[in-house]
């Protein structure tokens, strides 16, 4: 198997996918650190965290959706058998225990909020990485609510959506946004200073990803946020390149040209 100690492909690794538990958390705290050194004095960032609405179906492509860390025992099939039907008959009594689930799995989601200091600590920009629990029916529903209040509130908002699998939940319009920069990934801007508007960005595993301007108050300068050099870290620091194998394909797979050209630049190296 192919080992790479650093991310073999010039933007996103479609491999990391499967990982996205782990890549998330990792993009997001780089993310706030690189915010973090570039803010004028009273503003700060921070990471943020909110639950996922319980949901018990799974996603669009009848995966399902399980949370960023979980630990889960075995059940056996006649404690299944229990749980799931509201009347058993005993052959005989038992002082083993019948193992439920007490309460439903929720989601840690985290965000990068950028607040200011010196007006009551007002939200001034939201910074999201987009989950697969974000792509849910329920989930998108609550996102969406969301984005709503964010935009409404004069927040600005930056998603970035490096997931292929899913339902689009980029906060402007699926028919507005520019037919090539639709897939694989996307990225998008909402000014609170032109909430009409939407500063899309190119993003591929063909070409780097690119240092996207994050908007802060309306009398400051947009800061940059380097996106490759955060997912170059989150691989290497990761060891995602001794666990990754490229003789086959990504868990959601990629069309036939696309698998082409990542094995003709992994050949390469």
């Amino acid at each position: 198997m192919r080992q790479f100690t650093q991310n073999p492909l010039p933007g996103m690794n479609p491999w990391l996918e499967a990982y996205w538990g782990d890549v998330h958390t990792s993009l997001t705290t780089y993310a706030r650190d690189e915010i973090q050194r570039q803010l004028p004095p009273m503003l700060h960032a921070h990471v943020e965290e909110y639950l996922a609405v319980e949901e018990e179906d799974a996603d669009s492509s009848g995966r399902r959706i399980s949370p960023d860390i979980v630990v889960r025992g075995a059940v056996s099939d006649s404690s299944r058998l229990h749980t799931e039907t509201s009347v058993a008959v005993l052959d005989e009594p038992s002082t083993e225990p019948v193992t439920f689930r007490r309460v439903a799995e929720r989601q840690t989601l985290r965000y990068v909020r950028i607040v200011d200091l010196k007006n009551n600590h007002r939200v001034v920009t939201v910074v999201e990485f987009i989950s697969p629990a974000n792509k849910t029916p329920a989930g998108k529903e609550q996102y969406r609510r969301k984005q709503n209040e964010l935009i409404d509130g004069g927040v600005s908002l930056v998603e970035i959506d490096l997931l292929r699998r899913g339902e689009w939940v980029i906060a402007s319009d699926f028919m507005n946004y520019p037919a090539r920069l639709k897939a694989p990934y996307r990225i998008c801007v909402t000014r609170s200073t032109a909430v009409l508007d939407g500063e899309a960005y190119p993003a591929s595993f063909s070409v780097p990803l690119p240092n996207i301007r994050i908007p802060l108050r309306a009398t400051d300068a947009d800061i940059s946020l380097p996106l490759q050099k955060l997912l170059n870290q989150a691989y290497q620091n990761g060891r995602y390149g001794s666990i990754l194998d490229y003789d086959q394909q990504p868990e959601i797979g990629c069309s036939e040209e696309q698998w082409e050209w990542i094995q003709m630049r992994l050949d390469q190296i």
